[in-house]
């Protein structure tokens, strides 16, 4: 048992009540909260709604345009052609999509009449505002909630949303955020994410293999790059600035902040590192650094470990949930051999999304 009083391997800490799931993100980093009540805009009210063709059967649910989200629900779309589909994200996200779509501003409290063909709609879960209004309008039209994984999972992920259909990284993965309950069912498709960082998808490097480094660069050319997870509510912050205090000290590594480490503490303690020598990484995407990368959870570990570069975990007093993740992701800790390249599933992971969702639209499975 760890200090949040969750066994290591009972999977997730709620299981099905996402309202305790709130509660407990609103009662972690209590300045934050307090900061973000004054400054954070009101919720938009009202998202915009991309059609393409007529009487879309599948409604994607886009919360982010995070790397993880962008791969997990909208990479999908490339396989689906020209078949009629609809997008509803907090903004005009057409640029990022293939084809020709209208776009309109809906309410979110009523679904549209655009969607009335509808019979499945496919997010990353149903805890953020589009997700939840997505889900919402599913129970109330009986379309199918499809839920696809985008990150990798820790006993503090959000519960899945009642009789959805998990399109899992693994068959492990899925157990894990099921935890026990009958009323989801699930599959696994792998990670596009992870397929991507292999060289794997398409517009990969000709020549490269599936794990290998990029020409030219060795994954030991340069310091070790150490992810920042500052903004985490999963670890208590002196858990993840030490471990990345001492990690970077001791091993002259490059701290890369994590895209949501810019509330006021997390600036501070960034100022302070660098006043302390601490260098910190070039902005950009992962893939464009050299050096190994190290983390404490991140799924940069996994994503560097596919594309061929060496890869660890650490921790300065791990609790056992953190212990747990390292063993079912099987991450090595650092001072042991890198972290093994993740296996690449025989279809690619957006294909395989396509083709469930598909399935579950026409009613081939329920």
């Amino acid at each position: 048992m760890d200090v949040s009083g969750v066994p290591a391997s009972a999977g997730l800490r709620f299981p099905a009540d996402l309202d305790a799931w709130r509660r407990w993100q609103r009662g972690r980093h209590a300045v934050r909260r307090v900061r973000d009540a004054v400054r954070r805009p009101a919720a938009p009210s009202s998202f915009a709604l991309h059609v393409r063709g007529a009487d879309p059967a599948v409604l994607f649910a886009l919360d982010a345009v995070t790397p993880t989200a962008l791969a997990s629900v909208l990479e999908p779309l490339a396989h689906l052609e020209d078949a009629p589909v609809a997008v509803i994200a907090p903004a005009d996200v057409s640029a990022r999509l293939p084809g020709a779509w209208r776009v309109e501003r809906v309410d979110p409290g009523e679904a549209p009449a655009a969607l009335r063909g509808v019979r499945a709609v496919v997010s990353a879960g149903h805890f953020l505002p589009v997700g939840a209004a997505a889900f919402t309008w599913a129970r109330a039209q009986g379309w199918r909630s499809l839920v696809v994984q985008h990150g990798l999972l820790t006993p503090f992920m959000a519960p899945l949303p009642e009789g959805a259909h998990l399109l899992a990284f693994s068959a492990r993965d899925a157990e894990y955020w099921r935890s026990g309950r009958a009323d989801v069912t699930s599959e696994v498709v792998g990670s596009q994410l992870l397929w991507a960082a292999s060289g794997a998808a398409p517009g990969a490097a000709p020549g490269v293999a599936p794990g290998a480094a990029p020409e030219g660069r060795s994954s030991t050319d340069g310091p070790p790059v150490f992810l920042g997870q500052l903004h985490g509510a999963e670890l208590p912050r002196r858990i993840s600035a030490a471990t990345a205090t001492a990690f970077c000290r001791a091993h002259g590594a490059l701290y890369r902040p994590h895209p949501a480490e810019v509330d006021r503490l997390s600036r501070w303690q960034h100022a302070r590192w660098r006043r302390q020598g601490i260098r910190f990484a070039e902005s950009g995407p992962l893939s464009a650094s050299q050096g190994p990368v190290v983390s404490i959870f991140s799924t940069g570990v996994l994503e560097a470990a596919a594309a061929g570069r060496d890869a660890w975990v650490t921790c300065v007093r791990p609790p056992d949930w953190v212990r747990e993740f390292w063993d079912r992701y099987e991450l090595s800790v650092w001072g042991g051999s890198a972290t093994a390249a993740p296996a690449r599933p025989a279809v690619e992971p957006a294909r395989a999304i396509a083709g469930a969702v598909l399935a579950i639209a026409e009613g081939g499975r329920r």
